[in-house]
């Protein structure tokens, strides 16, 4: 098949387009995308300036999507005084996965002279995944502890580093996935905080989340479908550690998955139209949603991290693994 806008041959169909495009018009596109999500969401401020420059720390995990969005901000804002990029990687200490993904985001950060810091669950928190998931004290799938660590561990990192933005390479399919898992639980707390963690220029939003009252959270990738970012991850030869995670184990979303797949396999487009309208029925229902009855914050009696509670949910986690 030819491509549609050069003639030359086409690597790739994208069904919900029609569009037919070659190795070079299809990366153009996938840029000229993450270009423009960035724009849209207003990721840099009209008052940032070479003499005051932003600094975004990107979350590099050595997936597919990481180092896509990597790469993909380091070509846009690397010669850019205004942006300072920092890559943090996180080691969960998961034998025979993490080290490997842990070396492609060491080579990708070294080609590309890029900060790059590394920090451990072992060093953080004293404890390694591979150890919590066998113990399990709190009955809950290994996803649910390393969420909670992960989040703790870039959000006070965002924060040590001075960050403006926080950037993670969650991609069209990552999205659309949550969204309709949201709608499907009837979750609205969460679909209102999607539109404070995803829309709107960010000095002016709403700020009505209180989970994660730091660093503001964008996803620059969120318009590209994750067989377009491994696709682009293989033409543009990165360096990408490709196996999934030997305690994943969220079955339900891995259910959404397999519904998405097959219906836009069915209907091209239903993750763009899950999304459009997710985000209308976000905005509509932020608006709406009453912050002031939300839990005041107070700082953890443990570390000091802001929490609804007397302890935040990290350090309960924490005391409830080195008891077992």
């Amino acid at each position: 098949m030819d491509c549609d806008k050069c003639g030359a041959s086409a690597v790739m169909h994208a069904a919900y387009s029609g569009l037919h495009l070659c190795e070079r018009h299809f990366l153009r596109s996938v840029e000229k995308r993450v270009k423009r999500r960035i724009r849209e969401d207003a990721l840099i401020d009209n008052r940032t300036t070479p003499d005051d420059p932003e600094t975004w720390v990107i979350g590099l995990s050595g997936g597919k999507d990481s180092v896509v969005l990597t790469e993909l901000l380091y070509d846009t804002f690397a010669e850019d005084p205004r942006i300072e990029l920092v890559a943090l990687t996180i080691h969960e200490g998961i034998e025979g996965y993490r080290d490997a993904s842990v070396d492609a985001c060491v080579e990708l950060t070294d080609g590309m002279e890029l900060p790059h810091e590394v920090v451990s669950y072992a060093d953080e928190f004293d404890l390694e995944m591979d150890s919590v998931a066998e113990s399990d004290p709190e009955n809950m799938a290994p996803c649910a502890y390393c969420g909670v660590f992960r989040r703790d561990i870039l959000s006070r990192y965002a924060e040590q580093f001075g960050a403006d933005k926080l950037l993670t390479g969650h991609n069209l399919d990552d999205e659309a996935q949550t969204a309709l898992m949201n709608v499907l639980e009837g979750d609205i707390k969460q679909i209102a905080k999607h539109f404070d963690a995803s829309l709107g220029p960010f000095p002016d939003r709403p700020t009505g989340s209180t989970d994660e009252p730091f660093v503001p959270r964008a996803k620059p990738l969120r318009d590209i479908p994750e067989k377009e970012v491994a696709l682009y991850a293989h033409l543009k030869e990165l360096p990408v550690h490709m196996a999934e995670c030997p305690h994943a184990s969220e079955a339900y979303r891995g259910e959404i998955q397999e519904l998405l797949l097959g219906l836009e396999s069915n209907h091209p487009g239903t993750r763009h139209s899950i999304m459009a309208g997710y985000e209308e029925i976000a905005h509509v229902v932020a608006d709406q949603y009453d912050t002031d009855e939300q839990p005041a914050l107070q700082d953890c009696e443990r570390c000091g991290s802001p929490t609804t509670g007397d302890i935040c949910r990290k350090c309960q986690l924490v005391e409830s693994i080195h008891a077992a």
